[in-house]
């Protein structure tokens, strides 16, 4: 995370990675938040299976609420501040391992029980960010760091911020790369059985399932992009402490502070979001508003769009 870049910097590169964060942060915020207060207003989109996308914005939200703080004061506050961001990191990418799971649970194990594990993933997610959190404290020297409030100065917390943040982080990104292997491999098969049956309907649908879950077979790539320069930064300056490099520093803020956007684009704007948003503009905007929407963001066109008939069957129960 940011917190650890900001060693032997000088001040001017410190205020550019302090607005770099800044601001990376302040789009990640409104992406997730506009997620969010779309699942509060739009009824509809309350199923289990944006429920879990509704809880991976909200994290994102306040991940990215508690990096814009910044610098909110020495001490207390100040640690809290770094403790939070901690915490609501980790529980963003541990919230895409519940929706992989979800996913290879219904498609690949045909079971319709996802909706009875929701206490277990609550405990799972926040349980286990927790636990980072706290172990994270040990072995710490807390600093006062310009845009940050505590970083880690010696090796020994240097490698507990490793172990508690990016070995899990990996570990996701394993997880849900096997998973969605798993899953779009079954599909294909599927598919494949579909062709040859000659079934025109089935294999239209199965086609347009595949398409959908193509797009999500990317989804590992968001926490990839956004943790792969932090991650060799870590890396780089566990070997040569005494050693900054800027450029690699503001790729891993830029890029890190982004993961919130990333994910309300990926997770949250899907086919349902969009239909909800323009059924209400349908209602209340004028006709010569909608006239200038893209064609791909216009009901009509959203009505013949496939939705993830494998979450399908958990949410209609």
């Amino acid at each position: 995370m940011a917190n650890a870049v900001a060693g032997s910097l000088t001040a001017q590169d410190r205020q550019i990675l302090t607005a770099v964060n800044t601001g990376a942060s302040s789009l990640s915020f409104v992406g997730s938040g506009f997620i969010v207060l779309c699942y509060i207003l739009f009824k509809e989109l309350r199923k289990f299976s944006f429920k879990l996308v509704f809880y991976l914005a909200l994290s994102d939200m306040l991940c990215s609420f508690f990096s814009i703080i910044g610098d909110p004061s020495k001490g207390f506050f100040c640690d809290a501040q770094g403790y939070s961001t901690h915490l609501f990191c980790v529980a963003s990418f541990l919230w895409t391992t519940t929706i992989a799971f979800t996913l290879h649970r219904t498609v690949v194990r045909h079971k319709t029980d996802v909706e009875d594990l929701e206490a277990m993933f609550h405990l799972y997610v926040w349980g286990t960010s927790l636990v980072m959190t706290v172990i994270r404290s040990f072995g710490n020297d807390h600093r006062h760091f310009g845009a940050w409030c505590w970083t880690q100065t010696g090796r020994a917390g240097k490698a507990v911020h490793f172990v508690t943040f990016y070995m899990p982080l990996w570990g996701a990104i394993l997880y849900n790369g096997f998973t969605y292997f798993q899953v779009i491999r079954m599909l294909n098969n599927a598919t494949r059985m579909a062709v040859g049956m000659s079934d025109r309907p089935y294999v239209s649908d199965a086609r347009d399932n595949m398409k959908v879950l193509n797009r999500w077979g990317y989804y590992p790539l968001i926490l990839i992009g956004s943790w792969a320069f932090g991650t060799i930064n870590r890396i780089h300056d566990f070997i040569e402490p005494g050693h900054k490099i800027f450029w690699l520093s503001l790729l891993d803020v830029g890029t890190a502070a982004l993961m919130g956007l990333f994910n309300s684009i990926a997770y949250g704007l899907n086919s349902s979001v969009r239909r909800a948003i323009c059924e209400r503009m349908d209602m209340f905007c004028p006709e010569k508003l909608r006239r200038w929407l893209p064609n791909n963001f216009k009901y009509r066109n959203l009505q013949q769009e496939s939705e993830l008939v494998a979450l399908r069957n958990g949410d209609q129960r």
